[in-house]
Formats: C-alpha cells, structure tokens, sequence
C-alpha cells in the first residue's frame, strides 16, 4: 500500500517516530533543541549534523530522531530528499512518522522542500520482487510538520502523484524480459492509459509493416515476440500551449542479436526499456499535474534475440523517413528502434522532440552510473531540460554533437553505418539520432545508460530500475515553453 502523506502544525500526539532536521549551525549553537534531543547526547554518540546523517534517540512513548542536513545555507531539495530517504530506511519498521526537516532554514521554500521529502521517503522504500517470503515494510503514515498552506498540500499530492510515475516506471524494468514481453508491455501502457484518461493508439506488426517502421522490423526479425509501437497524448483543457514529444527505447531484453553479448553483460539487460519506462511513468502523472502543452510519446517496443532470421552485420535497413542504415553491429540497435520513432514524432510537427535511451556504454563510462548524457540541437531547449534537470535532482551532462564527427558513421552502401567505431561512442550515436529528427525542430537526447539502472540502494534510489527521467520529464513538461 502507498504510504498516505498529510500536513500538520505539529506532531501528532499518537507518531510512533518524531524526527527533525539539523544544520551545524543548530547543532554547534546555544538556542534550545527539539524536545527530545540533547546537544551532549548527541555529541556522544557522533552526530554532527552531517548530509545524511541519521542519530535515532528513545524517547518517552517513542522515538525522537536526528537527521543530519549540513550548513544550513547548503541546504537544498536534493539534500532534503537524500535526508528523507536515509529517515525512511532507518524508521521503516515503525507504523507513523511525523517529520519536520525545513523549518530549521529559509534557503528552500516550503512547498519544495515537501516535494523533495514526499519523494525521497518513498522512493527509499520501493521494493520489487518474486521471493515467496517478502520483509514487509510498516511505515504507512507520514505528517510533514510545520506548514498546513495550500502550497504545502498541493506540492504533497502533486509529490505523490510523481512517487507513483516513478514506482511504475521501476517495476517495469525490474519486470523480467521474459514476463515483459513486447505485447504485454504495450497492454499495460494501454490500460494505465486508459486509467488515466490519456488517448493510446497501439500498432501491431501489421501496422508497424504499413507505418514502414524498418529500424523496428529489422531489430524484431530474430525474436518470436512480435513488435509493438505504442502512441500516448496527454492534451490540456483549453487550447494547448505548445506540443512537446517524448520518445522512449523499449527493448524489453538486448541479447545483442547475432552481435550477442557475453553472459555477463546481458544479465542486466530485461532494463533496456528503460527511455520508453521513463516515459510511460511521466505521462501517468501528467493528468494529475495538467500542464499547458500537449504531450505526445512515442514507444518503439521489441526485445533483440538470435532467431533463425535475425538482422545479419551486412544488412541494410530503411528507416521511416527514407535514410537507409548499413547495420555492422546487431547490438547497437537502440538507434535503429529511436530512428523510427523520431521520424513519427517530426511527422506531428511539435515545438520540441526529446529522447530517452539506455544507448551505449559509452556514455556511462564518460559520465558513471548516476549522470545522464545531454546532446541536441537548440540551446534555448537544452536549457529547459537542463533546468528540469537542476529542480529535480536527475542530473544530466551537456556533450557535444560535433558536425565533423558524421564522418565517423559514412557508409560505403547506404546513407550510414550504425557505429562509429572505438571512440566518441556516445556521440556518434547522438549524431545517428539526429538525421532522424526534421529540421528546425528543437531536440534533446538523454543517453540514461548509467543511471537507469542501479547495482545497489542509495538514498532515493533502490537496486534494479530507477525510473530515472520520469520526475525530469513531468517538470520539463509543466515548465516547457515553446521556442525556448
């Protein structure tokens, strides 16, 4: 069950579990603490009010706790969400929590410092998983403390709302490939949109044939799961201010193809949907946050197998858009699935395009495993997405797109080869995506390959599927304005 959040003055008398935060400046000063704690018990056992630090106290009836935040003129929304998610770990066993993490500055307003801790405690507590016996987490009550405004309580519900995207998009890619098959994948969007009131237009290999989506056919030819291709639209009341594209890379497992990976580097890979699960958790809040412009998405959906007919190096694909692609590497594919859907979403003619693909390691060796490669056209867009970015807390990194650099993917037989060769990887690859978007359209791509995916819990962030890009994308889409 989701945890239910609400807003008070003060504690509730019945909380199992009062916390506060701390700077160093309450800490080290002279002025009274919370009720509950004390400056010499603390110093006894260790708590200097450092980022993430978390000192539980007993207390008459319950527990107090002291949640370490920093200088107080560092405090900021991604340090109040880290500061939620070590809370909830510590506290998870306990029924009810009454938190007041913001009062102790003025450098974040209330309304975003509820949105951060609506988030990072519930994020740090999102499990996924088939064990028959199953650690059940208790905390089902939260009460943020010392605001009951109507700011306050909109940034809760809206917070909450963006937790569930979040939630969705993780148990998608934690789905096994085997159980997240193409048609199931596009089922489940189609009744989550449903659900939600979203208008969804799904295309089966009949269709995917007559729309002339190569890219996708050629990647589907050797699985016995047929493909999908799945168009969401969110549109406002009112005439819409702008319309804004999201496309997503669903492959529901990447073997590799005849190009097969090793053991190893395909254990992971039922988490190659990723962009396309970003985006179908963005466009579940959407209804919920109604922003201004129209939204489409566009989901290419297949999984990469070694079938007796599978794309071979050597074979040549034609895209959507007419572009032929020479294919040398079966498992640099996700640029093939994109091509399409980028070709589909420049045909709408919106104000800006951008993408979401687990696409080459490449990037995550550039920029580990919890930053976001940025590439694109269009400074005034980029920014946008760099600010989503900064109030989100999922960060990104702008590269370059370098026009000397297509040489890298000429092709002696078609328009291009699908690599680009040893170096450069993630670039080249943005430079392939990018014939596929129509001129004058703004365009942004996120290579999320490192953060999409986790090995192991940290703060907000739990082991397998993230839902990287989902909180990115809804703000990007509340605060998107069209010609930057």
């Amino acid at each position: 069950m989701p945890i239910q959040f609400s807003t008070a003055r003060r504690a509730p008398a019945r909380a199992e579990v009062v916390a506060h935060g701390l700077t160093t400046e309450v800490l080290t000063g002279d002025g009274p603490l919370p009720a509950g704690l004390d400056r010499g018990d603390l110093g006894r056992l260790g708590f200097t009010a450092k980022v993430d630090q978390v000192q539980v106290v007993p207390a008459a009836g319950r527990l107090v706790v002291a949640v370490g935040l920093g200088p107080a003129d560092r405090v900021d929304p991604d340090g109040l969400r880290r500061a939620s998610a070590c809370l909830a770990r510590a506290v998870r066993g306990r029924r009810s929590l009454a938190l007041d993490l913001a009062s102790v500055t003025e450098a974040v307003p209330r309304p975003e410092a509820a949105r951060a801790v609506v988030e990072g405690t519930a994020l740090a507590l999102y499990r996924f998983g088939y064990k028959s016996t199953k650690d059940e987490d208790r905390l089902s009550r939260v009460t943020l403390v010392g605001s009951t405004a109507a700011g306050v309580r909109t940034a809760v519900e809206q917070a909450t709302a963006v937790v569930e995207g979040v939630k969705l998009a993780r148990d998608l890619v934690n789905e096994p490939g085997g159980s997240l098959t193409p048609p199931k994948f596009a089922n489940r969007v189609r009744r989550m949109a449903r659900d939600r009131g979203l208008t969804v237009k799904v295309l089966d290999e009949a269709a995917i044939r007559r729309a002339r989506l190569g890219g996708l056919l050629g990647v589907s030819r050797g699985s016995t799961q047929p493909p999908r291709f799945v168009e969401l639209t969110w549109t406002p009341k009112g005439r819409p201010k702008g319309t804004l594209a999201l496309v997503g890379k669903g492959l529901t497992f990447d073997s590799g193809g005849l190009s097969i990976k090793s053991g190893v580097g395909m254990m992971d890979m039922k988490m190659d949907m990723g962009g396309a699960a970003a985006v179908v958790g963005a466009m579940s809040v959407l209804p919920v946050l109604a922003p201004r412009c129209r939204v489409r998405a566009y989901l290419p959906m297949t999984d990469n197998m070694l079938g007796g007919d599978a794309t071979r190096p050597g074979d040549v694909l034609t895209i959507r858009n007419g572009k032929t692609i020479e294919v040398l590497n079966t498992d640099a594919e996700g640029r093939l699935v994109l091509a399409d859907a980028l070709s589909m979403a420049s045909e709408a003619k919106p104000d800006a395009i951008v993408d979401l693909a687990t696409l080459t390691g490449a990037c995550m060796v550039a920029l580990g495993p919890r930053i976001a490669g940025l590439m694109g056209r269009d400074d005034g867009f980029l920014a946008q997405v760099e600010g989503a970015s900064a109030r989100t807390g999922e960060r990104v990194w702008r590269l370059p797109l370098p026009a000397d650099y297509r040489r890298m993917v000429d092709s002696p037989v078609a328009d291009m080869k699908n690599i680009g060769g040893p170096h450069g990887g993630a670039i080249t690859a943005g430079l392939i995506l990018g014939e596929f978007v129509a001129d004058g359209i703004p365009w942004a791509h996120l290579d999320i390959a490192g953060p999409a995916f986790a090995d192991g819990d940290d703060c907000e962030v739990t082991r397998g599927g993230t839902g990287f890009g989902v909180r990115l994308l809804v703000d990007l889409a509340c605060s998107f304005t069209s010609g930057g």
